[in-house]
């Protein structure tokens, strides 16, 4: 296995400070070193149990925003506690990235990924027999601190992949994931409709146990080398990958710019989308994130396209969408077509960089899959915190078209700090990779 030669002079600088950060963060046979020969290769079957246990874990996270008027309701919340429906979720999933993700660095990631589906079960069955505020709010932070198991199916498929195909494996993985987040709507709108919202998530409990089940069958065993890492030091060298790999502190931070740019989109969508001239439902509004599934294709075939050695040029191509797609969206009042050409546009350029730079953090520390997950995680939550809070805010003083302008600034600046931290990202993330 060997990868192709033509480093930039940053592959050469980032070897010193790639061997100090191994020796604090764990040596490079550390718990996760799993040696590739050793690993059976990944079957289709396999591949495709990931990306469905993915969205299922995700979907879970998202059943929530279109229930949230039946809930209250059914538990006679007010509209202050409903807001803390999502936020309570959103919370845990935060405190999951920190806390859980890394440990399939430390532990059996079969085992972890295995026991967290299980536990997720029990809080599913918890939220669908929830009788006061107090239960439905515990659960949901609970349900949100476990769902962070789709981080770590991501990072325990690439673990997994040989490295020729380990950017096209995340890839997989990743469409299944934007399947999850969009059919959680209109299933749960569905199946709303023929039962009560109860039903969405005690129907989810007994698909993520069958799930759980056949994760334990089908996932191969890992060897686990000793390490002395604790669990303290574990959560501690999250700090110290971001300070010693630029290509995850680079990654990171356009992370965070491209998820505040989309949800810079779609949290105020329902203001003029509801609104006169078209007054749609709130049911119609939800269906506009099917436009989203081009990005599930952007997934697919980034991947791959990082895997060829084409990471960088995948990665201005998407940025370049992402701005361009401000255009339509600002056209919304000229006609609803323009919008749906807009999503369409800025979805696919979102997921084709979300998995390159997953794609690219993943090689420079194989040992340290899950906590680069983790750390890179944590600023797309940023990221989606900072577009949503301040999106509805300029909707209010200047408009959509005060909207369009803040997300097309993103979208520019995203551009500038890829191309001017370029030269600072390691050949080893960029280089195509020859078994």
């Amino acid at each position: 296995m060997s990868t192709e030669q033509g480093a930039s002079p940053a592959g050469g600088a980032g070897n010193g400070a790639r061997a100090r950060a191994r020796q604090d963060v764990g040596d490079a046979n550390g718990p996760a070193g799993v040696s590739p020969a050793s690993t059976p290769p990944v079957t289709r079957f396999t591949i495709f149990l990931f990306a469905v246990a993915s969205g299922l874990a995700v979907a879970n996270a998202y059943f929530a925003h279109p229930l949230l008027d039946v809930m209250t309701a059914d538990l006679r919340l007010s509209h202050g506690l409903a807001g803390l429906i999502v936020g309570m979720t959103q919370l845990g999933y935060g405190l999951g990235l920190v806390l859980l993700v890394p440990l399939g660095d430390l532990i059996d990631r079969r085992k972890l990924i295995v026991a967290q589906s299980l536990l997720s079960v029990l809080v599913l069955i918890c939220v669908g027999f929830s009788t006061t505020a107090a239960m439905l709010l515990v659960s949901m932070a609970a349900m949100g601190f476990l769902a962070v198991v789709t981080q770590a199916l991501v990072a325990y498929a690439a673990s997994l992949a040989r490295p020729s195909e380990r950017g096209h494996l995340v890839g997989m993985v990743t469409s299944g994931i934007v399947f999850g987040i969009l059919l959680a709507r209109s299933v749960a709108g569905v199946l709303t409709d023929l039962s009560g919202w109860r039903t969405v998530y005690l129907v989810s409990a007994l698909l993520t146990f069958v799930v759980a089940l056949l994760l334990w069958r089908a996932l191969p065993r890992q060897e686990r080398p000793r390490t002395s890492l604790t669990y303290t030091g574990l959560i501690r060298s999250l700090v110290t990958l971001l300070i010693e790999e630029p290509v995850l502190r680079i990654r990171a931070v356009i992370a965070m710019l491209i998820f505040a740019n989309v949800t810079m989109l779609l949290t105020p969508l329902v203001l003029p989308l509801s609104a006169p001239p078209y007054s749609l439902s709130h049911t119609a509004i939800g269906l506009f994130g099917l436009a989203g599934a081009a990005g599930a294709l952007g997934a697919a075939r980034a991947g791959r396209w990082a895997d060829r050695g084409h990471g960088e040029r995948t990665t201005g191509v998407a940025l370049g969408l992402m701005l361009v797609a401000w255009l339509p969206i600002s056209l919304l009042d000229h006609s609803i077509l323009w919008l749906i050409a807009g999503v369409i546009i800025i979805d696919f350029g979102l997921q084709a960089t979300h998995v390159t730079n997953q794609a690219m953090i993943y090689r420079v520390r194989p040992e340290a899959q899950n906590r680069l997950t983790a750390a890179y995680m944590m600023f797309y939550s940023i990221g989606s915190a900072i577009g949503s809070s301040t999106s509805t805010i300029i909707y209010a003083y200047v408009g959509w078209e005060g909207v369009c302008i803040a997300g097309a600034g993103i979208s520019l600046t995203t551009i500038v700090f890829w191309a001017l931290t370029q030269r600072w990202i390691p050949a080893v993330a960029t280089q195509k990779v020859v078994e």
